[in-house]
């Protein structure tokens, strides 16, 4: 028996690494995991609820916009599979989510954790994340040092969370962004786990080595680190693509860790990972 798993394409055609990414990763579960995917914006596609766990992507624009049609269909579809997971008791049963940045916006708008606001400057690069006390025991960061590092690249964050909210939807912080003593500016929320079965990050845990020299290597992305930096920043950030205890770490744990850990509770044999 194999999961199956939907994957749910919210780049509207924009150019990325990060789907090539994620099914380089599902490749290497090919024994446990078929998925499909489905291109959520440009064709207005979505899963039903008959696949075992969804990955929903990264994307362009604002996370507070949509067509009045994708959106709809995608916030549903995220009712739906909470719904579904209240209605039963067994973990085998239920559904399992990562949401990654644009997604992991729009479901933190969704279920009102907190504001989601536009940056003052846009963040473009590899920076430090911090664990909260639960991130460290949280299953999907535990492995990893504190600080790690991530691929963090948005014009939006999660800021002022929602106490109450949280609480009673039983969700938990579970990273901040880095520690920036010069401004006065709120720490942006990097990750949360919104139920059991539900977790997502505002970075990219998908980012590897590999797609983001690509992507920094082309001039338009080069410029956009230089507008903010100076070069040697740009030519720092380049070098620790190259460090395996940063984000090519972050790359082999975070979702791994997901998907490790959804496939144990739908009973199905782990699948080891390379």
């Amino acid at each position: 028996m194999r999961a199956k798993l939907a994957l749910l394409d919210m780049y509207e055609g924009a150019p990325n690494q990060g789907m090539r990414s994620i099914k380089t990763m599902l490749d290497k579960y090919a024994e446990k995991i078929d998925y499909q995917v489905f291109d959520v914006r440009a064709k207005h596609e979505i899963p039903d609820l008959s696949f075992d766990m969804f990955i929903s992507t990264g994307g362009p624009g604002s996370p507070l916009e949509g067509d009045g049609k994708w959106d709809v269909a995608w916030k549903r579809l995220i009712d739906d599979i909470k719904n579904h997971n209240l209605s039963t008791t067994n973990p085998a049963e239920r559904k399992y989510v990562f949401f990654i940045c644009h997604s992991f916006q729009m479901a933190c708008h969704h279920f009102e954790l907190g504001e989601i606001t536009r940056r003052k400057v846009s963040s473009f690069g590899i920076y430090p994340c911090h664990k909260t006390r639960e991130g460290k025991e949280d299953r999907l960061l535990r492995d990893l040092a504190d600080p790690y590092y991530v691929v963090d690249i948005r014009d939006w964050q999660l800021i002022q969370p929602r106490k109450k909210v949280f609480r009673d939807h039983g969700a938990t912080i579970l990273s901040l962004e880095k520690i920036r003593t010069h401004v006065e500016y709120e720490r942006a929320i990097m990750s949360v786990r919104f139920s059991d079965e539900m977790a997502g990050t505002q970075y990219h845990p998908e980012a590897d080595p590999y797609g983001m020299k690509i992507h920094f290597a082309k001039e338009e992305n080069k410029q956009k680190v230089l507008a903010n930096y100076t070069i040697r920043k740009y030519n720092s950030m380049m070098k620790q693509l190259e460090d395996p205890e940063k984000i090519e770490y972050t790359h082999n744990t975070v979702i791994p860790a997901f998907l490790d850990n959804a496939l144990d509770k739908l009973q199905i044999e782990t699948a080891t990972t390379v």
